[in-house]
């Protein structure tokens, strides 16, 4: 099973779940009929009823999920599919999945870890969590993160003088 985003909290009183997709390809979400949600090690597996947009994120509804105390239960669960059912980005582009985790690195040394990754209709940001504890939001740019090896789950910057003061 491959995470492909995760249910950020309850929308709603009729069993709504406010989501995020780890994939920067249009739709993606609407693909989705199927999956498991994951917890804290407990697991569910449910067919989609609907899915809509608000504010550039989706709303999922899963059958057998119909009020908003069994939603509340399910919030920050990962959502899973089947390896089969995971899109592969194409070439030069990377799903959100893979790039969580990556060390981000400039020529100064280790900047920290990517946590997630914000879209909010320019370039995707990394939240990443610094070697100091704070977080960092970086642009997802050829011109920003240079070299990227999803295998070795690295990331080479070259970040703008005073992008790690903000």
């Amino acid at each position: 099973m491959v995470a492909v985003g995760r249910l950020i909290r309850a929308r709603g009183n009729h069993g709504e779940l406010i989501g995020e997709i780890y994939s920067s390809q249009p739709g993606r979400a609407d693909k989705l009929r199927e999956v498991t949600l994951e917890l804290s090690g407990r697991q569910r597996s449910v067919r989609i009823e609907t899915i809509w947009m608000h504010d550039g994120r989706p709303i999922f509804k899963f059958a057998g999920i119909d009020s908003i105390g069994e939603a509340e239960e399910w919030a920050g669960a990962d959502i899973l599919v089947s390896a089969e059912q995971q899109v592969r980005p194409g070439e030069g582009e990377f799903s959100h999945a893979d790039l969580i985790g990556c060390s981000v690195a400039d020529a100064a040394g280790p900047i920290g870890v990517v946590k997630g990754i914000e879209e909010y209709g320019s370039a995707p940001l990394l939240i990443v969590e610094a070697v100091d504890g704070r977080e960092v939001l970086i642009p997802f740019t050829r011109a920003i993160c240079r070299e990227i090896d999803v295998a070795a789950k690295t990331i080479r910057a070259d970040l703008p003088e005073g992008l790690l003061d903000l």
